[in-house]
């Protein structure tokens, strides 16, 4: 017996949420969302909440009839309508697919305010995909809790109602209503990972287990159920090890861990930082490559658009591979500030201590690179000190070093970016001063 969908699985699933304030719904003109739309607009005390919002993601010939497919239906049933447009350009590392979920995703969580909720239409069969394709991909725990019905998302949440909903009891819905929805023909091809699974694979594994959409539905709700443990787990062990001032991990304590308690402790580390997670291969290069090397060593491990060095007893996990030149440049004269590389600029700010302001006005200001060999003598301390020691004294890790500008004034070296300010310039009368200030 099919089973038969009604507003009330909207209702049940919007219990968990406390009375949103807007209610947006993922609508592409497909039959999925169209019935989800159709469904939410019946809820009389919705209604006036309720905000379709449709992606145009530029890829597909059609992609413009579709959207307005979209605004004429939204019309049709009284209710407000977006259109966002997005580049769903691949980046390093993405498949296609996953260039236009993510760009969609990063458009509806610009939406989703404080007591907002984003309602999509996945269902029971698009979570079977997800479970095997995660599978495929070797994923662990969290790759095979394949997609939970609500969780955080922007500032509100996001709710899947047709989580437990057969897509037999979707289109038998949307036919019995006499629905007009669009169909996108890349759906056909079997280029695609997850059209394969559909087109070529689900409909053998159905033959023999008709209802495998349940029971690996349910497979994946066990795998969510001992994540939540395992995640508290790992919490707590890697908030042993995390420096949270520059979000690196304590290499010592890290290997006083048991391997499979070193893993859990990285990928947690990863999902601190909003990086994919690591492959596994990745995880065991990191340990034999990066852990176990030798301590006055400096090993580079790279992944996508980050990559994995040890500095003393500390890991770190840099976006940037590359490390910042910086430009020799002649400051302005009236100027507050100066760009020194593509991603920094130098601010003079107002200070009761620093370099005497009008000694910064009079001299002419020169913004260079290290050379090496550099020296200067620092306040309340004897002797000139070599920026290298003074550097290891700092434990500032030698990639950054190169990164941080010289200044000098009249052609004596008077600061080392915002760190240090040199004895012969440094003024402590409590006057009209400056200091500097290196930002990002």
């Amino acid at each position: 017996m099919t089973e038969l969908l009604s507003s009330h699985s909207i209702e049940s699933a919007l219990k968990q949420c406390n009375n949103p304030a807007r209610v947006y719904i993922g609508y592409s003109g497909g039959v999925d969302s169209h019935v989800l739309l159709h469904l939410c607009t019946s809820i009389t005390r919705l209604k006036d909440k309720i905000t379709a919002v449709h992606v145009h993601h530029g890829l597909q010939a059609e992609a413009e009839s579709w959207a307005r497919h979209c605004k004429k239906t939204t019309e049709s049933l009284g209710i407000d309508f977006i259109l966002l447009r997005v580049n769903a350009d691949t980046r390093q590392g993405e498949s296609p697919e996953e260039a236009a979920r993510n760009a969609r995703y990063n458009a509806f969580r610009s939406l989703i305010g404080v007591d907002d909720v984003l309602l999509v239409a996945q269902h029971r069969e698009d979570q079977l995909e997800t479970v095997l394709l995660q599978l495929f991909r070797g994923s662990g725990l969290r790759g095979l809790s394949a997609m939970p019905e609500i969780m955080a998302f922007g500032q509100g949440v996001m709710l899947r109602p047709f989580l437990n909903v057969s897509k037999l009891a979707i289109d038998d819905y949307a036919q019995a209503h006499a629905l007009n929805w669009v169909d996108d023909p890349s759906n056909l091809s079997n280029d695609y990972d997850r059209n394969f699974l559909r087109n070529a694979v689900l409909p053998l594994l159905k033959q023999r287990w008709p209802a495998c959409d349940k029971t690996v539905a349910r497979s994946a709700r066990h795998c969510a159920d001992a994540q939540v443990v395992i995640s508290a787990v790992a919490e707590e062990l890697f908030l042993q090890v995390f420096n949270i001032a520059d979000k690196t991990l304590c290499i010592s304590q890290l290997k006083s861990y048991e391997f499979t308690q070193q893993q859990l402790v990285i990928r947690a580390w990863f999902q601190v930082l909003n990086l994919k997670m690591p492959a596994q291969a990745f995880v065991d290069r990191l340990k034999s490559e990066v852990l176990l090397a030798r301590e006055d060593s400096d090993p580079v491990l790279s992944g996508q658009g980050y990559c994995v060095r040890r500095y003393r007893d500390k890991l770190y996990c840099l976006k940037k591979v590359s490390t910042e030149i910086v430009r020799d440049s002649v400051w302005p004269t009236g100027q507050t500030s100066i760009r020194v590389s593509d991603h920094q600029i130098l601010f003079c700010v107002a200070s009761s201590v620093g370099i005497y302001r009008k000694q910064w006005q009079c001299a002419t200001i020169v913004v260079k690179a290290r050379r090496g060999g550099e020296k200067m003598r620092l306040p309340g301390r004897q002797g000139h000190h070599a920026l290298k020691k003074l550097f290891q004294e700092a434990g500032i890790p030698p990639w950054e070093r190169e990164a941080i500008p010289l200044v000098y004034l009249d052609g004596k070296l008077a600061a080392v970016g915002d760190l240090w300010i040199s004895a012969d310039f440094y003024s402590e009368k409590m006057q009209d001063c400056i200091r500097l200030l290196l930002q990002e």
